[in-house]
């Protein structure tokens, strides 16, 4: 073990990824090993350096996957191990707060290994926050509690003073305490709380599953069984709950709130989406079909841009085409102005708006984000026979665009600017997983490569017919015709499809479809 050795036990946060720290991600992107548990969002992992060793320890409810000091034993072995010089120990919440932390911070000392405790939002104060619920108010509770509902089940007897917390505190939020629910309940009571005291219970707090049942202290174990009312939850007690029917401000504003949707996006453009997304209340699960990588060969590219004062037109139908061919002008010494006496054309807003980033503004952007829309764009603009046109694109695409530029009579150079390629990380099981267990509303596809990579993917997994089954079971979104057209000759029903070929437009027919309403 090197003498500098650290192990970084860091609270993930409540749930939602952007209440992670500053710090908690500067320690995940230096860490050489990342061990997590359950209730740490699995988008925090794309902090981690991409060479990290992931570890999953995680305890879902009450199984046994892997004991506490089991845990110990493997921080304790990674942060020995040769080479590693920092070791992320992410933990869902607070690492001290009903998170072991202290356990594990004991287990480091014990063998002299260098630890930092990085705090975390606990979802104590967090999940009633998002449900409208301040633990404390000036004029309703001067004091709060932070109690475990799971005691240590090998100790005697328990250790919570109940007279002291039915008739002292103010405000009680119970950690872990769904399954022990009438007991805690019966305790207060019993102990002189009175039973029309308010209770809520706040499920997958400030995430986009987050459930919130209100009732009373006397009532609220039977509702809860009633509706079969799961784990994780924390249970707030007090008269602060009842301060949520003016304040409660999550649920407000998220048409898509509950929604269960799969991204397929690259994983350099899923973020983008899945934001939006989740912005509207949706709950997301990332699963990159597609990676964007060079093409075969720049040869075409290289020679065209060595050439570019011939071409009368340049044409980008992609994000990813914009920056692949900047990249490479990049590359060879040139910039912006090497386009200075060429018209630039682009597929769409999103492509104009890349372009522009270099500087230059698009003279055409069509009306229709396809290429039957720039074909007609650039006939409007005068394009004819004998002018020469640079169309960087990726290797994949349709032959539409360059067939009709060529049957027009015009010059056209079709340059690779990048190319699709197949990622699978693992996350196939995860997504079956989700989708025979009727976890998943809605799958999104930006494109027509993604729909064929998705289905490659899920029949190679399944089987082609089971994945048309599982398919049949959800939703399928398209981004527009091309896209749609792709998936309905994979045998998918597409119910939604954006009427502007945008992801802004995807987003829209998404709320749309949920509200039961048309553009």
């Amino acid at each position: 073990m090197a003498s500098n050795t650290k192990v970084f036990l860091i609270g993930a946060g409540p749930g939602d990824p952007g209440l992670f720290t500053l710090k908690g991600k500067e320690c995940m992107q230096d860490a050489e090993v990342i061990i997590y548990d359950y209730l740490a969002n699995r988008r925090l992992l794309e902090y981690a350096n991409p060479d990290a060793e992931l570890i999953f320890v995680g305890k879902k409810g009450f199984t046994a996957h892997v004991t506490q000091e089991e845990i110990n034993a493997i921080i304790v072995e990674k942060a020995k191990q040769d080479g590693v010089s920092k070791v992320a120990r992410l933990k869902g919440g607070d690492p001290f707060v009903f998170g072991r932390g202290g356990e594990e911070a004991l287990a480091l000392a014990a063998e002299g290994i260098a630890f930092e405790v990085v705090p975390g939002v606990t979802s104590g104060v967090a999940a009633p926050a998002y449900a409208g619920i301040p633990v404390t108010h000036r004029k309703v509770a001067s004091s709060m509690a932070l109690i475990t509902g799971h005691e240590d089940p090998t100790k005697d007897e328990s250790a919570i003073d109940w007279k002291h917390l039915a008739h002292g505190i103010d405000t009680l939020c119970f950690y872990m305490g769904i399954k022990s629910l009438h007991l805690i309940t019966a305790k207060l009571i019993e102990n002189g709380k009175p039973a029309d005291t308010p209770v809520a219970l706040v499920r997958w707090g400030t995430t986009p599953a987050q459930e919130v049942l209100v009732s009373n202290l006397g009532e609220v174990a039977e509702e809860a069984r009633k509706v079969s009312f799961q784990a994780p939850a924390i249970i707030v007690v007090g008269n602060v709950v009842a301060l949520r029917e003016q304040i409660a401000w999550f649920e407000k504003d998220k048409p898509l709130l509950g929604q269960k949707i799969v991204v397929t996006r690259s994983r350099t453009q899923a973020g983008a989406l899945s934001k939006v997304l989740e912005d509207k209340g949706a709950e997301v699960f990332e699963f990159p079909t597609i990676k964007i990588v060079d093409p075969d060969s720049f040869e075409v590219l290289d020679d065209a841009i060595a050439d570019l004062g011939s071409y009368s037109w340049a044409i980008f139908t992609s994000v990813n085409g914009v920056e692949g061919f900047f990249s490479r002008l990049g590359l060879t010494g040139k910039d912006s102005r090497s386009l200075g006496g060429v018209k630039v054309a682009a597929i769409g807003p999103a492509t104009a708006d890349k372009v522009r980033e270099y500087g230059i503004v698009a003279d055409i952007v069509p009306g229709e984000y396809k290429a039957e829309g720039v074909l007609e764009a650039l006939e409007g603009a005068g394009v004819k026979a004998g002018d020469k046109v640079l169309l960087a694109r990726a290797t994949e695409a349709r032959e539409v665009l360059p067939e009709g530029l060529a049957a027009a009579g015009v010059e056209v150079t079709v340059a690779s600017v990048y190319k699709t390629v197949v990622e699978n990380e693992n996350a196939v099981d995860d997504l079956v997983e989700r989708l025979q267990g009727a976890m998943i509303d809605t799958i999104t596809f930006a494109s027509s490569s993604t729909v064929s990579n998705f289905m490659a993917i899920l029949a190679g997994k399944v089987g082609e017919q089971e994945a048309l089954r599982l398919m049949a079971q959800t939703t399928v979104a398209s981004i527009g015709p091309i896209t749609t057209d792709t998936a309905r000759k994979l045998g998918l029903d597409v119910k939604i499809e954006a009427q502007e070929y945008t992801i802004a437009g995807l987003v829209r027919a998404l709320v749309d479809d949920l509200r039961g309403t048309t553009l």
